[in-house]
């Protein structure tokens, strides 16, 4: 598969593209900053879409027993979880159903435990709905990132809910069994759920291996609600194909119910079709996919190592989401937003949208054609080179 040819992606409307203007000012920026793919999703998506786009009639759209096969083959096939289809609950996607749950496993006033620096939808969580965020920030220790175990504690002690990041964006860890083994023991002992973003779960890198929280044992499923889709694997987030897992019936009613009040209960016809055809034969074009990926990886730390050694960055785990650490730059988060868009003219996140902890750090999607990373890193040096004149 030739992931090397640029796709035009004019005309879309899409985020990445259609709003570089809005977010920096400027629409002459490399966009590397939406969690998307510039990269084709594979064929039998794309011919599973047509083939059902051929037919004229787009209604109201139930959730066929196919659908929730393909994501019990799919979690045993990749991940060595056995779950019933009993469990799996559609979801109008991973950030909206983060709402809905903690509306409806916490109250007004109620802790929720986020650790930083993270996804900054999470950091809506507490205000959006009057509970309080308590934040458990991961040690950095100039190589990667460690939890905090006894932080983490205290704080468990005082949430009613802990909102895993699994595989975690921005900073690529991949969370070894043991990691989420001590994670969950204490939220266990603590009575505090566990709602674990895993939608990054496919994008991992030998020699690491995703390992479900929920998949640890019993008790700990018992307490756990688990999102996922296959949006960032197959590159189709615009298609509305999430899913929770929830084995606890308790808990899986109270999360419908939240659904229910808002009425969003319908499938997306086309997110239906695009998730059971990319379950049932994306597999080899995910295998390449992982491959091009770490080549791009490789790529863009080689290219830093060589050239610019004043950036340095973290060799990820897992996604396509590459955090560089920038603060031998000597710039503020501000200056250093505005070096990266009027200098060197990229689209990218800053390490400060993900919470304090990420200050002094850029996060780059990868997930492009090698043509394009060239060019950005090309950008990247000349900014550099004149800056240190």
């Amino acid at each position: 598969m030739n992931f090397d040819t640029p796709v035009d992606r004019s005309g879309t409307w899409s985020v990445k593209y259609e709003e570089r203007k809005a977010k920096f000012g400027t629409d002459a920026v490399l966009p590397l900053w939406v969690a998307d793919m510039d990269l084709p999703a594979p064929r039998c998506v794309t011919d599973a879409l047509q083939r059902r786009a051929a037919h004229p009639i787009y209604g109201y759209t139930i959730y066929p027993e196919i659908f929730f096969r393909a994501i019990a083959a799919w979690m045993a096939k990749r991940h060595g979880w056995q779950i019933g289809h009993n469990t799996i609950l559609p979801i109008p996607g991973v950030v909206p159903a983060l709402h809905f749950l903690v509306t409806a496993l916490t109250e007004p006033k109620d802790a929720v435990l986020i650790q930083t620096p993270v996804y900054h939808p999470f950091f809506r969580l507490g205000k959006n709905h009057g509970r309080r965020l308590l934040e458990n920030p991961l040690r950095y220790d100039g190589e990667g990132y460690r939890i905090d175990y006894d932080d983490f504690r205290a704080k468990a002690k005082e949430a009613k809910l802990f909102v895993l990041c699994s595989p975690h964006n921005p900073v690529g860890r991949v969370w070894q069994e043991e990691e989420l083994a001590k994670m969950a023991q204490i939220c266990l002992e603590e009575e505090c759920h566990i709602v674990s973003d895993e939608v990054h779960a496919d994008i991992v890198y030998a020699p690491h291996k995703h390992i479900p929280v929920a998949s640890l044992s019993p008790q700990v499923a018992d307490i756990t609600v688990t999102l996922n889709a296959p949006s960032k694997t197959f590159n189709v987030a615009g298609l509305n194909t999430a899913y929770a897992i929830v084995s606890n019936d308790s808990l899986r009613r109270r999360f419908e119910r939240e659904m229910r009040r808002c009425d969003l209960t319908m499938g997306n016809v086309f997110g239906i079709e695009a998730l059971i055809a990319a379950y049932k034969g994306g597999e080899a074009w995910l295998e390449a996919l992982l491959n091009y990926l770490r080549g791009n990886i490789a790529f863009v730390s080689d290219f830093l190592k060589r050239h610019l050694p004043q950036i340095r960055p973290l060799s990820p785990e897992a996604t396509y989401l590459m955090w560089f650490d920038c603060r031998k730059l000597g710039m503020d988060d501000t200056a250093l937003e505005k070096f990266f868009v009027e200098k060197a003219k990229l689209g990218l996140n800053t390490g400060a949208s993900f919470g304090k902890e990420g200050s002094g750090f850029m996060r780059m999607n990868i997930a492009t054609p090698r043509p394009v990373l060239e060019k950005a890193m090309g950008r990247l040096k000349g900014a550099i080179e004149h800056h240190e004149r």
